[in-house]
Order: C-alpha cells, then sequence, then structure tokens
C-alpha cells in the first residue's frame, strides 16, 4: 500500500478508472483511494473509496461521477445510497466507486476489509508527496 498519496498517473489503471478518479478530485473528494481487487474478487475489478465532508458533498460527488462518466458513454449497473447520501455505491462492473460520509467510512472501513488488495492513496495533481 502507498501511504504517501500519489499521483493518479504514477498508477497504472484502466481509462474509464482513471476518469472516474479524476471526477472525484473536480468535486473535492478527500481521501481517495484505489484497490486493485484483479485475482482476488470476482464481482469486480477495482474499488475506488472516496469521502466527502457532508451528506450533500457526497452527493454532489457522487452525482459528478455518474453525470462525468455518462458524458463518456459510460453508464453504471446500479447507483445505491444516492438518496441518503452517508454511502453511495456506483458499479460499473469492472469497478465499483465509493464516495463515504466521514463516520459511514469509519464505520465501514473498506480499505481495512480488503487489507489484501493492492492499495494506492491517491493526490489531486500538483498535490502529492
Amino acid at each position: 500500500m502507498s501511504i504517501t498519496p500519489v499521483s493518479p498517473g504514477s498508477v497504472e489503471m484502466p481509462k474509464e478508472v482513471a476518469r472516474a478518479v479524476d471526477l472525484l478530485f473536480d468535486r473535492k473528494a478527500v481521501e481517495v483511494t484505489l484497490l486493485d481487487l484483479r485475482g482476488i474478487s470476482s464481482a469486480t475489478d477495482w474499488f475506488i473509496v472516496a469521502g466527502g465532508t457532508s451528506d450533500t458533498h457526497v452527493g454532489a460527488i457522487a452525482d459528478a461521477v455518474v453525470d462525468g462518466l455518462k458524458q463518456d458513454g459510460v453508464r453504471p449497473i446500479n447507483v445505491e445510497g444516492q438518496r441518503d447520501a452517508r454511502w453511495v455505491l456506483i458499479d460499473y462492473f469492472d469497478f465499483v466507486v465509493h464516495v463515504f460520509h466521514p463516520a459511514a467510512r469509519e464505520f465501514y472501513q473498506l480499505e481495512r476489509l480488503w487489507g489484501d488488495a493492492p492499495t494506492h492513496v491517491l493526490a489531486a495533481a500538483g498535490a502529492e508527496g
């Protein structure tokens, strides 16, 4: 796991995953983390875990990801949690975006649950290290 935040460009990932990460940073998501689940999970290849600072922020981040990827022709299979905006799960089959309110992220601890996955803490462009 990269503890020191790294630039998304320094991590090899599919272009749709990279686009989702860019959209997260465009909406000021915090603690953006990429988990590589290839070979670990049969459900998906990548988890992107990010945080918002409030329910409103979480909802805005999730909306930005869905709308931005839709403009690129990438549509989610399912979106859950948008109404309450405590934990929004956006499933794109090959990757899943999780946007958490801080309390929900602390409670569920997905990064710890998938602790055997290669993990990268990401930083917005120009903010790494």
